[in-house]
């Protein structure tokens, strides 16, 4: 198929998922937050400040978290997309790249780490808002398999871009090259 160039679309629009899922991870993180601050502040004995934008303490400072999160697997993920199409084009420095795609790997694993720590639920638990962490919906902890389905698209995307090029041709098989067979 890498021959054809018939996965050439397919590899790209699998390195963009990277961006885009991670965008997704936002929105969806966002929606989650605005959903448990809307609960923290129509539950009783709410006393607490509202900002402009409608949000709590807890609601801005788990928003900052998902943010910075989304905003470093989001450049990771950039980062891999640019490397999948230079992986494309042939020529020198291949090697360079798929080290650096494999470097850039450890800090990907970082933030999937933080992302499965929920650090939303954290920080309610650190602010001890009971009416926050009661809001957030029940799908807000797999959110975090957005950033690891983002993450598999991508090194989907990455092996065919690299595809085959720069391997040696199989050498043919001296036995069945003969026509007799072998002796």
């Amino acid at each position: 198929m890498a021959g054809t160039g018939r996965g050439r679309p397919v590899g790209l629009v699998l390195l963009a998922l990277g961006p885009v899922l991670a965008a997704a991870y936002a929105a969806a993180g966002h929606a989650a937050i605005r959903t448990a601050v809307r609960a923290q502040t129509t539950g009783p004995g709410w006393e607490g400040r509202v900002d402009a934008d409608g949000m709590t303490a807890v609601g801005v400072d788990t928003w900052r978290l998902v943010w910075w999160t989304t905003l470093f697997a989001g450049l990771l993920a950039v980062a891999f997309v640019v490397i999948g199409v230079l992986l494309r084009r042939s020529g020198r420095g291949r090697t360079f790249l798929l080290v650096l795609s494999g470097v850039l790997i450890v800090p990907y694993v970082a933030v999937l780490v933080v992302a499965f720590l929920n650090p939303v639920r954290l920080l309610a638990g650190l602010y001890d808002e009971d009416g926050f962490a009661g809001g957030l919906p029940s799908w807000q902890p797999s959110l975090a398999f957005v950033l690891v389905a983002a993450g598999l698209a991508q090194a989907a995307g990455l092996a065919l871009a690299a595809g085959t090029r720069g391997l040696p041709a199989a050498a043919p098989d001296p036995e069945s090259a003969s026509p007799g067979g072998s002796a």
